[in-house]
């Protein structure tokens, strides 16, 4: 047995011993959750074999941050995942502080995980050491760490040890890779070339912050749709303005052109991808259907994680369908197979809802509802969504759409347990509808506005009590022309 299987087999008694004392209040139903404790970046996201892997960064130890390890779960359909042993934890001298964020590709048929070995060189933890290494497994299930480790070591310029998530894709038939990084207090990504995931040789800075894009640029992703590539990033460290970047840290893209041989991106302006609470270090796959899929983490640095003193933390979104539009605008929409989970289905049409609100007949804490608003002869201020909603009207999550400035408004500031708040952003609204797709899962809501032209993700800790859905009108009668909304299966059971 080597050095590392032993360290996963002893971090899988820990799990078990662990998973014993887990209070099970608010775990979701059908979201990636670990089987205990802490997580968070999704890593390795790809589909082998047929088969759907998600990685993630897992502290099997506390549900705080910690020594990572890679959490993996697969699915034959993207809905319904089965866990299996964790895939790497730390075991040897360049990755004993953890084995850090990083993706997976299919090497002539071996599944090859390629992620950041991270070195503490200070008991304070303030300075560190980051190495690129690799990992491969021939079942998909069980990892062994190669000979050649680190295949990168050293930086290119001074980063103050800052240099992870390795992101690796294949263009025509050699390796790619970009890291996050920074230099004194901008945020860059740079990109490597390889010809076997070994060796590997630096290009260039691919992209880097103007000085207003943030200190440090994490989980870098580069790929091309639409005729365009997009680098997909989570910068550290940009100001507020206005109602944008509301969040201590944020995940957006630019749109561009890659130039291989220089390895320069021209691009556009940042736009943040997901308008809410609760996202942070997505990465993106390539199904085998040629579609390409999101997972982002479902939560935030420093935010207050109730769940945390159940001995649990973290989730990921519902995977998401990725899509660029002719005025370069990425839109995130609820991948197909999600209908697979839909079980008890509600349907009303041609509802007039006069000032005030309409309480539908459904209600639950693991939904789909999907509501279509005509604008076309309402005069009034504001209508939207209330859902999650107590008897007695002291909680609700609150999705409303300002007619005159075409603003939706996320509102937590009664959502329960946790931190409260609103975020507010445009919709590019096109047409006299605006509908509403809501996935509610327990201790997490999510938005798509109008099929993904404006999404908002976050995390709610209500009573479990509260269940009710209303539909809303401020100052104007309302013509709701349909209303859809499904129970969810809970994939996780007992597994919880």
């Amino acid at each position: 047995m080597s050095k590392h299987t032993k360290h996963i087999h002893e971090a899988e008694r820990r799990v078990q011993r662990a998973k014993e004392k887990m209070d099970g209040t608010y775990r979701l139903a059908y979201h990636i959750m670990a089987p205990v404790n802490w997580m968070n970046d999704p890593n390795g996201l790809i589909q082998w074999n047929g088969e759907y892997h998600v990685f993630y960064q897992f502290h099997p130890d506390s549900p705080t941050w910690g020594p990572m390890h890679w959490g993996h779960v697969k699915s034959n359909d993207l809905v319904h995942w089965e866990r299996v042993p964790i895939a790497l934890a730390p075991s040897e001298w360049y990755d004993e502080g953890g084995c850090f964020s990083g993706s997976a590709v299919n090497d002539n048929g071996v599944l090859t995980l390629i992620y950041t070995g991270n070195v503490w060189m200070n008991e304070e933890q303030t300075e560190l050491k980051q190495y690129q290494c690799i990992a491969t497994s021939k079942d998909g299930i069980h990892f062994e760490k190669d000979k050649a480790n680190p295949v990168l070591a050293e930086p290119p310029f001074d980063c103050q040890g800052h240099i992870r998530d390795p992101k690796v894709w294949k263009h025509n038939g050699d390796w790619y890779m970009v890291l996050g990084t920074r230099e004194g207090n901008n945020g860059k990504v740079v990109l490597y070339k390889s010809k076997d995931l070994r060796h590997w040789e630096y290009v260039n800075i691919l992209a880097e912050s103007d000085g207003r894009l943030g200190y440090m640029w994490e989980c870098p992703d580069v790929f091309h749709l639409n005729g365009k590539d997009i680098l997909l990033f989570s910068p550290q460290g940009i100001e507020p303005e206005g109602d944008r970047f509301q969040n201590l840290h944020q995940t957006g893209y630019v749109v561009g052109t890659l130039d291989y041989e220089t390895g320069k991106l021209a691009h556009g302006a940042f736009e943040e991808l997901d308008k809410g609470f609760d996202f942070y270090a997505a990465q993106t796959f390539e199904d085998e259907k040629g579609r390409r899929i999101l997972f982002g983490w479902m939560d935030m640095w420093e935010s207050p994680m109730p769940t945390q003193a159940h001995g649990w933390a973290g989730a990921l979104t519902i995977p998401r369908l990725l899509e660029l539009t002719d005025d370069e605008k990425l839109l995130m929409k609820p991948v197909p197979e999600l209908q697979l989970l839909r079980e008890k289905h509600m349907r009303l049409e041609s509802i007039s809802v006069n000032e005030g609100t309409y309480a539908l007949p459904m209600k639950g804490d693991r939904l789909e509802l999907l509501v279509r608003f005509s604008l076309g002869d309402f005069h009034g201020n504001a209508f939207g969504v209330k859902v999650r909603c107590s008897e007695d009207e002291s909680e609700e999550t609150i999705f409303r759409y300002d007619v005159k400035d075409s603003i939706v408004t996320f509102d937590r500031n009664r959502s329960g347990k946790g931190e409260g708040g609103i975020r507010r952003a445009v919709l590019d609204k096109q047409g006299d509808i605006v509908m509403f797709h809501v996935f509610i899962d327990r201790s997490s809501v999510e938005l798509f506005v109008n099929d993904g032209r404006l999404v908002m993700t976050g995390r709610i800790y209500p009573s479990e009590t509260s269940q009710g859905i209303e539909l809303f009108t401020e100052c104007g009668k309302l013509t709701v022309l349909s209303v859809e909304a499904w129970t969810l299966q809970d994939i996780w059971g007992e597994l919880v």
